[in-house]
């Protein structure tokens, strides 16, 4: 079994997009500009937050950082998101969500400018993933799998695929992420009635319901391409992902560890969309 190191995807990405912004600023244009939104000091955001700095500094992207306490005031918190997303040195902006139970996410969501909105949270992104028009966002998660299976040089079309898990974030969008490529989708999740059967036949599985280590190798078919996206914290501290990596050997052709799999490849594409934003800017302004 062949692993998929994301970061290997992720430099490729970062490589890509750096060139391009240095040539940009090469020819007289300004560094393209994200906007990050925190409310709270959540450690997983945190670190996402560290990750995602790192991967903007490489590729010459600049990062102003907007955060607010926990308590943040509705009224506050509403005036000043109107203030960042109006404002036109700020191409993209990424918001940490879920947000605290003070603020109206809906009211939020419906404030931000979706050109801007580099995470697909907007119903006008959404709505264009689900078309499958090619100049919304998608959340960031969701096309790394993507970049991930393109960079390994695989073709979805026609691929029997199950999706296990059913997101907003990474299960809806990457199924019609991968039907725009004409992958044959079939959407599973924890409720489903025999996930062993669908899994079975099956050459490509996402696996992101978010359950730890609830795949392993003997629901997998021969030759399968796993993609593991799950997240999860064990008792110990250690991480690990909605499938069992080490019995997949001998199975499944190719699979992302966790660690180091996708989520190694979602700033990237954070990067690549932030990267988009400022060149429809640039064109929408001449």
């Amino acid at each position: 079994m062949e692993l998929i190191r994301g970061k290997d995807v992720a430099a490729a990405m970062t490589e890509k997009v750096a060139a391009e912004v240095q040539r940009l600023q090469e020819t007289g244009h300004r560094a393209p500009v994200l906007a990050i939104v925190r409310i709270g000091e959540r450690p997983e955001d945190l670190a996402y937050e560290r990750g995602a700095n790192t991967r903007m500094k490489k590729c010459g992207i600049t990062v102003e950082s907007h955060v607010f306490p926990e308590d943040v005031a509705e009224e506050t918190f509403l005036k000043a998101w109107e203030e960042i997303n109006a404002r036109e040195t700020v191409d993209g902006i990424l918001l940490f969500m879920p947000l605290p139970k003070q603020i109206d996410t809906g009211k939020v969501i419906a404030k931000m400018d979706p050109a801007k909105d580099m995470d697909g949270i907007t119903t006008i992104n959404q709505g264009k993933i689900f078309r499958g028009e090619k100049d919304g966002y998608a959340p960031c998660t969701a096309e790394a799998v993507m970049e991930t299976l393109h960079f390994a040089g695989i073709d979805v079309k026609g691929l029997e695929t199950v999706v296990v898990g059913r997101s907003n974030v990474i299960g809806k969008p990457v199924s019609m992420l991968l039907l725009s490529e004409h992958a044959t989708v079939t959407i599973c999740h924890t409720r489903t009635k025999d996930l062993q059967a669908e899994l079975k036949r099956a050459d490509l599985v996402v696996a992101c319901a978010g359950v730890a280590e609830m795949i392993d190798g003997s629901m997998i078919k021969e030759g399968a391409i796993v993609m593991d996206v799950g997240i999860n914290g064990r008792a110990d501290g250690s991480i690990c992902g909605d499938v069992k990596t080490e019995s997949l050997e001998g199975i499944a052709a190719l699979a992302t560890p966790v660690p180091g799999g996708i989520g190694s490849v979602t700033t990237s594409v954070l990067a690549d969309h932030v990267l988009r934003a400022f060149c429809a800017g640039q064109s929408d302004n001449r």
